[in-house]
This record gives structure tokens, sequence and C-alpha cells, in this order.
């Protein structure tokens, strides 16, 4: 039987793994672009694919053990759906912001400080003139789609969870990044928010990412549940 702290390593394990990746790609494409005049940098597509692969990498490596949440927004949706204690989730929640925190503090050790500070090491933010009610509408939105394909893939055991569940995760979270990307940093993710935000004291906003993602994780897990896993009474 798998104990609570191997499944709290496994958490912290794979959200640094997304942290580390996805906010690491961010700068890395805004230190291409610093490189030359005019240099086209990695772009929105590489950043998104380094976050999904990030996940779906890490979802199929420690799925077995945790159930592969590795955010606080999917770690709610399994919570209010009475899949785990309270205690259970809080000990998740402090793996994964403890992951998170861990990875932003080792890329502002290992990259050069312009590039990560130019970016705010990856800290997701709002476009210009986009309101933070907008900003927590589209995060739910888009973590609501994360948690739902999780329920479908990972936590109904109907799902396919030994064959393409860290792939179809995986490939979510690049879809969500490509469309919210512009517009939010499409976190999806309170982890992917506070470790950067932590690391590089840039905190505009920051609450839309934890009440769009938590909001979206919830209703995603309630809604998927009440419909397709709970028993109709006899």
């Amino acid at each position: 039987m798998i104990k609570l702290p191997q499944k709290m390593a496994a958490e912290f394990v794979g959200t640094f793994t997304l942290i580390f990746i996805g906010a690491g790609a961010i700068c890395a494409d805004q230190y291409m672009k610093s490189g030359s005049p005019g240099a086209p940098g990695m772009g929105l597509l590489a950043i998104a694919a380094a976050h999904g692969l990030a996940y779906a990498i890490m979802v199929s490596a420690m799925g077995h053990i945790s159930g592969g949440h590795f955010n606080p927004a999917v770690t709610i949706g399994v919570w209010v759906t009475k899949r785990m204690s309270t205690m259970e989730a809080l000990a998740y929640w402090f793996a994964q912001l403890a992951g998170g925190v861990a990875a932003a503090y080792l890329l502002t050790a290992l990259i050069p400080e312009d590039a990560w500070r130019a970016v705010s090491l990856g800290t997701p933010a709002l476009a210009a003139g986009f309101s933070r009610i907008s900003g927590m509408i589209l995060e739910a939105v888009l973590t609501f789609l994360l948690v739902w394909v999780v329920f479908a893939t990972a936590v109904d055991e109907r799902g396919a969870f030994s064959k393409i569940a860290g792939f179809a995760i995986g490939l979510t979270v690049m879809m969500d990044i490509l469309v919210g990307g512009p517009f939010t940093g499409a976190a999806m993710n309170p982890a992917r928010a506070l470790g950067p935000a932590l690391a590089s004291n840039f905190w505009t906003a920051h609450g839309v990412y934890w009440v769009g993602p938590l909001f979206g994780g919830a209703l995603a897990g309630a809604i998927y549940d009440a419909l397709y896993l709970k028993k109709p009474a006899a």
C-alpha cells in the first residue's frame, strides 16, 4: 500500500517538473529573443508544448503512485467528490506548492537574471485591458476542461488511465495554453502561479490564479461525478 509521504513526494516531483519546464521555457524564449535583435524566440506553440509534455510525462510516470494531480485545482476536484480526505488533500496542496516554489527558486539560480526578470520568471499575468473578472472566468473555463479530462481518463474507472490518460491530460494543457496563454498565461494551477510569483516578487492580479482555477476544478469534478460516477438510487 502506498503511504501518504510517498504520494506527497510524487506530487512534489511532478509539480516541480511542471513549473521548472513550463516557466523555464518562457525564460528560455526570452533569452533567445534577447540574444540578437529581431530573434523570434520559441513562440507560444513551443511554450504550450513544454507545459503539456511535462504534465503528460509526469502523469504517466507518477499517476499510479499519487494519481498525478500536480495541481491544487485537480486535487480540489477530487476532494469535493469525496475521493480523498481533507487531510490528504491539504498534504497534496503542501507538496504541490512546495514543488512549485522549489522549481522557481532553482530557475532563478540557474538562468541569467536578465532573462528571467524580463518575464517575471514566467509568472502568469493578465494581458493589457483584460480585467480580473475576465481573467478569473477564463482561468475557470480552462481549468474546468483540464479537470474534466482528468476525471474522464484517470478518475473514472472506465477511463483509459493505463493507456492514454497522461497523453490526453498533457494535450489538454497544451490546448488551453494555446488559447489562454496570450490573455492570462493559462496557469490553470495555483502552484504554477505561486512559485514564480514568490521567486520574482510579482504579485499583480495573483488572486485570479487561485479563484479561477479552484472554482473551475471543483465545478468540473462535481459535475462529472454527478453525471457519470454516482450510482443511481435503487
